[in-house]
Protein backbone atom coordinates (compact mmCIF):
# COMPACT_ATOMS: atom_id res chain seq x y z
CA UNK A 1 0.00 0.00 0.00
CA UNK A 2 0.99 3.59 -0.62
CA UNK A 3 -0.35 6.63 1.18
CA UNK A 4 -0.92 10.33 0.65
CA UNK A 5 -1.16 12.38 3.82
CA UNK A 6 -1.72 15.87 5.18
CA UNK A 7 0.00 17.26 8.24
CA UNK A 8 -0.86 20.46 10.06
CA UNK A 9 2.26 22.30 11.15
CA UNK A 10 2.94 24.41 14.23
CA UNK A 11 2.25 27.64 12.33
CA UNK A 12 -1.16 26.36 11.12
CA UNK A 13 -0.01 25.66 7.57
CA UNK A 14 -0.31 22.28 5.88
CA UNK A 15 2.21 19.82 4.50
CA UNK A 16 1.20 17.28 1.83
CA UNK A 17 3.25 14.15 1.29
CA UNK A 18 3.25 10.51 0.25
CA UNK A 19 4.90 7.38 1.62
CA UNK A 20 4.72 3.61 1.61
CA UNK A 21 4.69 3.68 5.44
CA UNK A 22 2.83 6.71 6.78
CA UNK A 23 3.39 5.80 10.43
CA UNK A 24 7.17 5.72 10.00
CA UNK A 25 7.08 8.91 7.94
CA UNK A 26 5.01 10.69 10.61
CA UNK A 27 7.62 9.75 13.23
CA UNK A 28 10.32 11.16 10.94
CA UNK A 29 8.42 14.45 10.70
CA UNK A 30 7.88 14.54 14.46
CA UNK A 31 11.52 13.82 15.28
CA UNK A 32 12.88 16.55 12.97
CA UNK A 33 14.49 14.30 10.35
CA UNK A 34 12.51 15.90 7.50
CA UNK A 35 14.14 19.25 6.63
CA UNK A 36 10.95 20.91 5.33
CA UNK A 37 9.06 20.39 8.61
CA UNK A 38 11.95 20.36 11.07
CA UNK A 39 11.41 23.93 12.28
CA UNK A 40 7.61 23.69 12.23
CA UNK A 41 7.11 20.99 14.84
CA UNK A 42 4.99 19.72 16.41
CA UNK A 43 3.14 18.29 13.44
CA UNK A 44 -0.34 16.78 13.58
CA UNK A 45 -1.68 14.18 11.17
CA UNK A 46 -4.90 15.55 9.68
CA UNK A 47 -5.66 13.01 6.95
CA UNK A 48 -4.26 10.03 5.10
CA UNK A 49 -5.57 7.86 2.27
CA UNK A 50 -4.37 4.47 1.04
CA UNK A 51 -3.74 3.72 -2.64
CA UNK A 52 -2.90 0.53 -4.49
CA UNK A 53 0.01 2.09 -6.37
CA UNK A 54 2.71 4.65 -5.76
CA UNK A 55 1.64 6.55 -8.87
CA UNK A 56 -1.90 7.02 -7.54
CA UNK A 57 -0.62 8.25 -4.16
CA UNK A 58 1.71 10.75 -5.87
CA UNK A 59 -1.08 11.91 -8.19
CA UNK A 60 -3.39 12.55 -5.21
CA UNK A 61 -0.62 14.39 -3.35
CA UNK A 62 -0.08 16.59 -6.42
CA UNK A 63 -3.82 17.23 -6.63
CA UNK A 64 -3.89 18.31 -2.99
CA UNK A 65 -1.28 20.96 -3.83
CA UNK A 66 -3.49 22.59 -6.49
CA UNK A 67 -6.13 25.24 -5.95
CA UNK A 68 -8.87 22.64 -6.37
CA UNK A 69 -7.05 20.39 -3.94
CA UNK A 70 -6.84 23.18 -1.35
CA UNK A 71 -10.60 23.74 -1.67
CA UNK A 72 -11.26 19.99 -1.39
CA UNK A 73 -9.01 19.74 1.67
CA UNK A 74 -10.63 22.69 3.41
CA UNK A 75 -14.20 21.65 2.62
CA UNK A 76 -14.05 17.86 2.91
CA UNK A 77 -10.99 16.77 4.89
CA UNK A 78 -10.49 19.24 7.74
Amino acid sequence: MFYAYILQLKDGSFYHGHSDNWEKRLKEHQSGIVPSTKNLRPVKLIFYAAFSSKEKAIAFEKYLKTGSGFAFRNKRLI
